[in-house]
């Protein structure tokens, strides 16, 4: 009698009956596309959200100025007061360059020929004197025209004209190639060996003077211009202090809920740049009043004399070198006030 299976083995033979199971193919890793989306998006939002509290503070910080337009008007007036004398500075030496080229062109050196020279031999001497590297132009004066000259400019046509003989020798008027000062000096030494040259005249001591006017006009420019610039930091400074004292609470409190020196910082820049930028307008404003109202006087001055000059003013690079430099004082002054504020704030 045979025994029947156990029900152990009789699920053993279909379990065994079973197909194999198929072996699993190699799990590749493979970067989700998503993934890389996603970190592409945070970053894309993080940006807009930046520029939109950059926007956001901005606008906040010119309604605050807004206001309070008369304290407001009073601080960019005392900027635009610090920066007007820096830039009227810097037009004068700019009108001082003019001057300083017109009086380059016209230094020269006056060459005396010896007395009873004649024609010939003075061109001979102008060629002579022309050959050297160091002269740029010359121009031959015969005695005729020196005595011509001469009788004008003293307003004595009818004195001299008794005279027998002209006692004013040719002359070679010589435009240098340097006018600087010791430059000018070698080549009259130089053209002093010349033969028949008996005189060389030149007057370097207001070519000097000029000089030392100038390096000290910029001297003082750039003083004054680091003085003032100080200035306007302090006046933005003071100002921007006051304001971060007003609203010490409010920084406390952001603060305290996690927000960084940056974001804190952040709307009272943009008010000391507000600042920067109404004192570089209020300035240019200045500057041309000052301009229009000194004009007149200083036409008629310069008529006085027989020369013509109007008084400088800002183009439109200029105007904008003085508005960056302003906007840049007061973002400049405000970063100071406030980094040093920040620092004493502990919130609790």
């Amino acid at each position: 009698m045979k025994r029947s299976a156990t029900p152990r083995q009789s699920g053993a033979a279909p379990r065994a009956a079973r197909a194999p199971a198929k072996p699993h193919a190699p799990v590749t890793e493979k970067t989700p596309r998503g993934g890389a989306r996603s970190q592409q998006t945070r970053m894309g939002s993080r940006l807009r959200a930046w520029g939109r509290h950059h926007r956001a503070m901005a606008l906040d910080s010119l309604f605050r100025l807004v206001r309070y337009p008369l304290g407001n008007l009073l601080t960019m007036l005392a900027i635009a007061i610090a920066l007007v004398l820096p830039a009227a500075l810097w037009l004068t030496l700019d009108s001082a360059k003019l001057l300083d080229a017109e009086l380059d062109e016209s230094a020269s050196l006056t060459v005396y020929l010896d007395m009873g020279i004649d024609a010939a031999q003075a061109a001979r001497i102008e060629e002579a004197v022309s050959a050297d590297g160091g002269v740029a132009q010359t121009r031959m004066i015969s005695p005729e025209q020196g005595m011509a000259d001469f009788q004008q400019s003293l307003g004595i046509d009818d004195t001299l004209a008794g005279l027998d003989d002209n006692p004013l020798p040719a002359s070679i008027v010589i435009s240098p190639q340097d006018v600087e000062p010791a430059a000018m000096a070698e080549l009259a030494e130089r053209l002093e060996g010349v033969t028949g040259i008996d005189e060389v005249r030149v007057d370097l001591a207001w070519v000097e003077r000029l000089r030392h006017l100038a390096a000290l006009g910029r001297r003082v420019a750039l003083a004054l211009g680091v003085l003032f610039g100080f200035g306007v930091l302090l006046v933005v400074g003071n100002t921007i202090r006051l304001s971060v004292e007003s609203r010490r609470r409010e920084i406390e409190v952001v603060m305290l809920i996690g927000a960084t020196h940056a974001f804190v910082r952040r709307p009272f820049l943009y008010s000391g740049a507000w600042y920067g930028a109404g004192g570089g307008l209020l300035a240019l404003g200045l500057l041309a009043l000052g301009n229009h109202w000194l004009s007149l006087p200083v036409a008629a001055l310069a008529a006085s004399y027989g020369a013509s000059f109007t008084l400088p003013q800002l183009d439109v690079t200029g105007s904008t070198i003085l508005l960056s430099c302003s906007t840049l004082l007061g973002w400049l002054g405000a970063w100071l006030a406030v980094t040093r504020h920040l620092s004493s704030i502990r919130p609790r």
